[in-house]
Protein backbone atom coordinates (compact mmCIF):
# COMPACT_ATOMS: atom_id res chain seq x y z
CA UNK A 1 0.00 0.00 0.00
CA UNK A 2 1.50 3.80 -1.33
CA UNK A 3 1.56 5.63 2.06
CA UNK A 4 0.00 8.43 -0.46
CA UNK A 5 -3.31 6.36 -0.59
CA UNK A 6 -6.35 8.13 0.52
CA UNK A 7 -7.28 6.05 3.89
CA UNK A 8 -10.07 7.88 6.16
CA UNK A 9 -8.31 6.12 8.95
CA UNK A 10 -5.38 8.52 9.12
CA UNK A 11 -7.47 11.75 9.58
CA UNK A 12 -6.83 10.57 13.53
CA UNK A 13 -3.19 12.12 12.97
CA UNK A 14 -5.59 15.55 13.17
CA UNK A 15 -6.38 15.26 17.09
CA UNK A 16 -2.40 14.82 17.64
CA UNK A 17 -1.69 18.02 14.86
CA UNK A 18 -4.16 19.49 17.94
CA UNK A 19 -2.62 18.89 20.77
CA UNK A 20 1.11 19.38 19.52
CA UNK A 21 -0.02 23.03 17.70
CA UNK A 22 -3.06 23.76 19.70
CA UNK A 23 -3.18 27.52 19.35
CA UNK A 24 -2.76 26.97 15.47
CA UNK A 25 -4.98 24.08 15.55
CA UNK A 26 -8.04 25.96 17.00
CA UNK A 27 -7.39 28.67 14.17
CA UNK A 28 -7.35 26.75 11.40
CA UNK A 29 -10.67 24.46 13.45
CA UNK A 30 -12.37 28.27 13.12
CA UNK A 31 -11.65 28.98 9.54
CA UNK A 32 -13.16 25.64 8.85
CA UNK A 33 -15.69 25.74 10.41
CA UNK A 34 -16.67 29.13 8.36
CA UNK A 35 -18.00 26.79 5.69
CA UNK A 36 -20.66 24.92 8.22
CA UNK A 37 -21.75 27.64 9.96
CA UNK A 38 -25.69 28.79 9.67
CA UNK A 39 -26.71 30.47 6.86
CA UNK A 40 -25.36 34.00 5.94
CA UNK A 41 -24.87 36.20 3.06
CA UNK A 42 -23.57 32.64 1.21
CA UNK A 43 -26.61 30.03 1.76
CA UNK A 44 -24.95 26.92 3.36
CA UNK A 45 -25.52 24.81 0.96
CA UNK A 46 -24.02 27.52 -1.88
CA UNK A 47 -20.58 27.61 0.82
CA UNK A 48 -20.18 24.02 0.48
CA UNK A 49 -20.05 23.74 -3.20
CA UNK A 50 -17.69 26.59 -3.04
CA UNK A 51 -15.51 24.70 -0.57
CA UNK A 52 -16.10 21.18 -3.10
CA UNK A 53 -15.25 23.50 -6.05
CA UNK A 54 -12.05 24.41 -4.02
CA UNK A 55 -11.02 21.12 -2.94
CA UNK A 56 -11.23 19.82 -6.50
CA UNK A 57 -8.54 22.51 -7.43
CA UNK A 58 -6.47 21.45 -4.53
CA UNK A 59 -7.20 17.89 -4.63
CA UNK A 60 -7.65 17.07 -1.24
CA UNK A 61 -9.77 13.61 -1.21
CA UNK A 62 -10.87 14.61 2.66
CA UNK A 63 -11.96 17.49 1.69
CA UNK A 64 -14.00 16.14 -1.18
CA UNK A 65 -15.92 13.75 0.57
CA UNK A 66 -16.30 15.98 3.72
CA UNK A 67 -17.80 18.56 1.14
CA UNK A 68 -19.67 16.15 -0.88
CA UNK A 69 -21.50 15.12 2.27
CA UNK A 70 -21.98 18.92 3.62
CA UNK A 71 -23.84 19.64 -0.03
CA UNK A 72 -25.94 16.75 -0.17
CA UNK A 73 -26.98 17.15 3.33
CA UNK A 74 -27.73 21.05 2.56
CA UNK A 75 -29.82 20.05 -0.47
CA UNK A 76 -27.46 19.68 -3.23
CA UNK A 77 -27.71 17.84 -6.04
CA UNK A 78 -25.79 15.25 -7.51
CA UNK A 79 -25.70 17.93 -10.89
CA UNK A 80 -24.81 20.77 -8.73
CA UNK A 81 -21.95 18.43 -7.39
CA UNK A 82 -20.65 18.01 -10.61
CA UNK A 83 -21.40 21.65 -12.34
CA UNK A 84 -19.40 22.90 -9.38
CA UNK A 85 -16.29 20.47 -10.01
CA UNK A 86 -16.46 21.10 -13.50
CA UNK A 87 -16.59 24.91 -13.23
CA UNK A 88 -13.22 24.48 -11.09
CA UNK A 89 -11.94 22.54 -13.69
CA UNK A 90 -12.72 25.46 -16.02
CA UNK A 91 -11.06 27.79 -13.53
CA UNK A 92 -7.70 25.67 -13.01
CA UNK A 93 -7.41 25.51 -16.91
CA UNK A 94 -7.57 29.33 -17.02
CA UNK A 95 -5.19 29.60 -14.69
CA UNK A 96 -2.53 27.24 -16.66
CA UNK A 97 -3.34 29.27 -20.13
CA UNK A 98 -2.84 32.47 -18.44
CA UNK A 99 0.63 30.89 -16.64
CA UNK A 100 1.48 30.02 -19.91
CA UNK A 101 1.11 33.85 -20.93
CA UNK A 102 3.40 34.76 -18.03
CA UNK A 103 5.88 32.16 -19.40
CA UNK A 104 5.93 33.87 -22.94
CA UNK A 105 6.35 37.37 -21.28
CA UNK A 106 9.37 35.90 -19.28
CA UNK A 107 10.57 34.01 -22.92
CA UNK A 108 10.43 37.66 -24.21
CA UNK A 109 12.26 39.10 -21.33
CA UNK A 110 15.90 37.41 -21.81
Amino acid sequence: MSEHYHDPADLRFIKEMGKLAPTDFQAWLGLDNIVRREDGAIPRKYRELIALAVACTTQCPYCIEVHVKGAKTAGASREEIAESSLVAAALRAGGAATHGAMALKFYDQL
